[in-house]
């Protein structure tokens, strides 16, 4: 896999660089709430047009129906970006059509521009391989050269991520190329204790990372929604809360074979539990209160892991080198029930570990929660293609990049 640092050496003054990056920000209207991702690829634009690149950026930007939608647009995103680099960044407002074509035209040595939400047009996210292939052509026309730096976008098999470099001279930028470099250290020769902590909403997302981790990791901890799934599969009542019903003989699985394998399974022994999911919107306090794990009402929801359980996961995390965090474990965006993913991320802090937060909510909760991103070993921007890396699974856009 060439380098940026390869691609450099060669000169790319005067070349239209295509980056793909992972723009993919939340919204509320047109307001960024995390720029974590841009500014986590912003080296790399920044490192070619110094360079004299013409730089051109793309990306997706949430789940848009293969048409333009003004509420997925990437204007914040290009503006954003503007705004890092301390230049400013041009806007086309269509991926390949008459917009883009001229945006690109207009570029000098040195200036970037970003076009708009690749998704926007259905060739990109197509499963047929000649549609998807005939819009990867006409994004090889707007560049001499392609730089895949959207690692949170690696795992899916789109025309901007793994039909185009296939038309175009091709390196890694350095976002991927530190991601993997990090991925490396979670699967390859582990510092130990290995420590894994998993939340989120849905087991079922993380089944292929549980099945894989159980050859490697040490302990394991699980919060958020998911372990609703994992409490009812030991017999316990889970009352209103989250639970994918399908999935508790696979969880019943899973803790079997830990005990076999000497895995610790670590689940939560308190939670906290309300009656109604808390409002978002107005942050209203809910008035949770704390019950034990096997002891949650029938007619309450558990939203939280509770003060036990908080110190359980940090003892557990206290010893350990390697730690991976990939989910919340609560509903974090309200206050009255941030308390047990803010435990686990200072417990990360506090420790000696080399620490990974597996992207997604997670990387979002540290930084709203108000945590020093230096502070943790580091940051991914793709929980997605964390995961399936860390299942061992082939990633097209890192195949993609492969010579």
């Amino acid at each position: 896999m060439k380098t940026i640092d390869e691609l450099l050496a060669e000169g790319v003054a005067g070349k239209r660089v295509f980056v793909r990056a992972d723009l993919n920000v939340p919204l509320d209207g047109t307001t960024i709430t995390d720029d974590g991702r841009i500014r986590a690829v912003r080296p790399t634009v920044a490192e070619l047009a110094a360079a004299g690149a013409r730089v051109i950026v793309a990306s997706h930007l949430g789940r848009p129906a293969g048409a333009p939608d003004p509420a997925f647009s990437l204007a914040p995103a290009a503006a954003r970006l503007g705004e890092l680099l301390g230049a400013e960044v041009a806007f086309a407002a269509d991926t390949v059509g008459e917009s883009a074509r001229a945006t690109v035209a207009a570029l000098t040595d040195g200036q970037v521009a970003v076009i708009e939400n690749l998704r926007f047009n259905p060739g990109e996210t197509s499963k047929d391989d000649a549609e998807r292939g005939a819009f990867a052509d006409r994004l090889a026309e707007l560049a001499d050269v392609y730089v895949g730096d959207g690692f949170g976008a690696v795992h899916r098999k789109h025309a901007s991520v793994f039909d185009l470099p296939a038309r175009l001279p091709h390196a890694a930028g350095g976002l991927i190329a530190t991601e993997v470099g990090v991925l490396k250290k979670l699967t390859e020769d582990v510092a130990r204790p290995y420590a894994v902590v998993l939340g989120g909403a849905k087991v079922s997302d993380k089944l292929g990372v549980i099945d894989h981790l159980l050859e490697k990791a040490d302990r394991i901890l699980i919060g958020g929604g998911m372990a609703y799934t994992f409490l009812k599969a030991k017999g316990h009542e889970v009352g209103i809360s989250l639970l994918q019903e399908d999935q508790v003989p696979a969880v019943q699985g899973y803790l079997k074979r830990a005990e076999e394998l000497g895995v610790e399974f670590v689940l939560p022994v308190d939670v906290l539990v309300a009656r109604e999911f808390p409002d978002l919107k107005t942050k209203a306090p809910a008035h949770p209160t704390t019950v034990a794990a096997d002891a949650i009402p029938a007619d309450q929801e558990g939203l939280d892991i509770g003060p036990e359980t908080r110190k359980l996961y940090a003892a557990k995390l206290a010893d350990a080198a390697t730690v991976f965090w990939n989910g919340p474990m609560g509903v974090f965006e309200h206050p009255d029930y941030a308390e047990g993913t803010k435990a686990v991320a200072q417990a990360l802090v506090d420790s000696q570990a080399f620490s990974v937060v597996g992207g997604g909510d997670s990387a979002a909760a540290v930084r709203i929660l108000g945590f020093d991103e230096n502070a943790f070993g580091h940051i991914s921007t793709g929980g997605g293609a964390s995961l399936e890396y860390l299942e061992g699974k082939t990633l097209p856009g890192l195949a993609a990049l492969e010579d």
